[in-house]
């Protein structure tokens, strides 16, 4: 196998698609033994097409929990700082995208851009760090994206992958991952249109959390 990529893989250039779907077939598994995994609704992420998946960030695992959960090859932006550690060789050549917080850098977005216009899912986590997941404030890079590649937006929530302040140790904790339906994005160019689209977005993740939590203290 040669670390080029082959056009239509829906990876960014210098991927390598089969290691790329090495590492989701191991994500299908990877946290069986440290969670209980509950996901609801997987059938309204379509199968084909391009895809921007825009997700809440509660704790670390969540990328890699939904990397081997969507069912079809999946590029995410992730932060920078994970390539400058032991993942830094690893995470471009399974498809990932580094994005610098509060940089000004196009390449990314672009690389993304590519990745939808071939017909693949980008995920975006639109509060850009690793907060509490409650979707508080949101960047404008995943309704552009959509808007630009015409894409389709699917939100998608995961709750009890963090370990509260405090908190013991648990043993399989449940996880609950819950995708709502495609979001239809306000129409209007230029900057409020592109902040509507953005608002549209963070009200619906914020909903959709307050729902999984309800659901959540009910079981």
């Amino acid at each position: 196998m040669t670390g080029t990529q082959v056009r239509g893989t829906q990876l960014p250039p210098g991927s390598w698609p089969w290691l790329h779907d090495l590492a989701r077939w191991v994500g299908t598994w990877l946290f069986t033994p440290f969670y209980r995994v509950y996901v609801q609704h997987g059938e309204r992420l379509p199968a084909t097409g391009p895809v921007v998946l825009v997700a809440n960030h509660s704790a670390f695992v969540d990328g890699p929990l939904l990397f081997g959960l969507v069912g079809r090859r999946a590029v995410f932006l992730v932060k920078q700082e994970m390539f400058d550690g032991p993942l830094g060789r690893a995470l471009p050549r399974i498809g990932q995208v580094g994005v610098r917080r509060g940089a000004p850098d196009r390449r990314p977005l672009t690389a993304a851009l590519a990745v939808l216009r071939e017909g693949g899912l980008v995920g975006v986590f639109p509060e850009g760090t690793r907060g509490d997941g409650d979707m508080a404030a949101a960047q404008h890079g995943a309704a552009w994206l959509a808007r630009t590649a015409g894409a389709v937006v699917v939100p998608v929530v995961c709750r009890g992958t963090r370990r509260r302040p405090g908190e013991r140790r648990r043993h399989r904790p449940r996880v609950d991952v819950l995708f709502g339906p495609p979001l239809d994005l306000p129409a209007g160019g230029g900057r409020a249109g592109l902040a509507a689209a953005t608002e549209t977005i963070r009200a619906e993740l914020a909903g959709m959390v307050r729902e999984l939590d309800a659901i959540r203290s009910r079981t």
